[in-house]
């Protein structure tokens, strides 16, 4: 016997009215969390270089691990396939997040395990020495740099699903050619303004851990961190000023954690403040440079200037 339509109305009602409550709540969850510090991750991009139009958008936190690692690298002397590979498998492995859990006893960035003696859990957990880590064991594999990179993964990861590195080729190498200076102007970031001062020390300290002592930070005006481009070597392999846009990604890359407001080098400028997330002529707000055609070349930059947020 069919329902009367009174209660048909009814149910349709207590269904709407349900689906709008759950609606309601969500939307109060979404505002609450960005009000009160929930905030979202700032968005960070990357673009070819070679201005076929590629580009991969990822989040602060995996910018920050993505510079970290390609850091790492180039102070080791590994080239710019060693980067990629690297990256391609954290990728795989973490999404390029630090996470403490796993299968089994697996943890960080690249998932080793202490039980396998990759180290202890806290040594592990620091993405400057499991990057390290990684690249020692990938330095031991012949002729890794002309292998397919699944193949150079998995000789350094043993995993169970050898061939799932291969889709990440594509987004890693572009952020290896940015993170190691090859392809200036890049990589931007949306950085987080969100008043809380920036500190030179911490700059200087986290230069010196992704980079080594090779790097010559040096602090100026009280608010700002110059990198001398000369002054560091090893590194990237094609010169200073390859250097150069390697530490200025670098910056860029760290921003949101580390309170930069501000890079400069090679005659442009990435700012936190800039709305259009571009890397641009200082005090200028023409068009953007970030289609990798237009770096500054031949700009004659001795040094990184990073400014610190106030």
């Amino acid at each position: 016997m069919p329902e009367p339509p009174t209660l048909v109305r009814r149910g349709r009602l207590l269904r709407i009215g349900a689906a709008v409550a759950v609606l309601l709540a969500l939307v109060g969850y979404v505002v609450v969390q960005y009000v009160f510090g929930g905030k979202a991750d700032p968005r960070c991009r990357v673009v070819s270089g070679n201005g076929d139009g590629a580009s991969y958008e990822f989040g602060a936190e995996q910018a920050e691990n993505a510079a970290t690692v390609a850091a790492v690298g180039t102070s080791r002397g590994m080239p710019e396939r060693a980067i990629t590979i690297a990256l391609a498998t954290a990728l795989q492995e973490s999404g390029l997040r630090n996470i403490s859990h796993g299968d089994r006893d697996s943890l960080g960035l690249f998932q080793q395990r202490p039980s396998q003696g990759w180290g202890n859990e806290k040594q592990i957990m620091d993405p400057a020495y499991s990057a390290a880590r990684f690249y020692a064991h990938l330095n031991d594999v012949p002729g890794y740099s002309r292998l397919p990179l699944t193949v150079a993964a998995q000789r350094v990861q043993r995993s169970g699903y050898p061939q799932a590195y291969a889709k990440h080729e594509p987004d890693a190498a572009l952020l290896a050619a940015a993170l190691t200076g090859r392809a200036p102007a890049t990589l931007t970031c949306e950085g987080r303004t969100d008043g809380e001062p920036g500190d030179p020390a911490k700059v200087r300290a986290a230069l010196v851990r992704d980079f080594g002592r090779d790097v010559a930070p040096e602090s100026a005006r009280g608010g700002s961190v110059t990198v001398p481009v000369g002054a560091t070597t090893g590194g990237a392999e094609g010169g200073a000023e390859q250097r150069g846009w390697e530490l200025a990604h670098w910056a860029v890359a760290q921003a949101s954690t580390l309170g930069i407001e501000r890079v400069t080098y090679g005659g442009r400028e990435w700012s936190a403040t800039d709305s259009a997330n571009e890397w641009r002529k200082p005090g200028k707000t023409g068009a953007t440079s970030t289609d990798g055609q237009d770096s500054g070349t031949g700009s004659g930059a001795t040094s990184v200037l990073i400014v610190m947020g106030q």
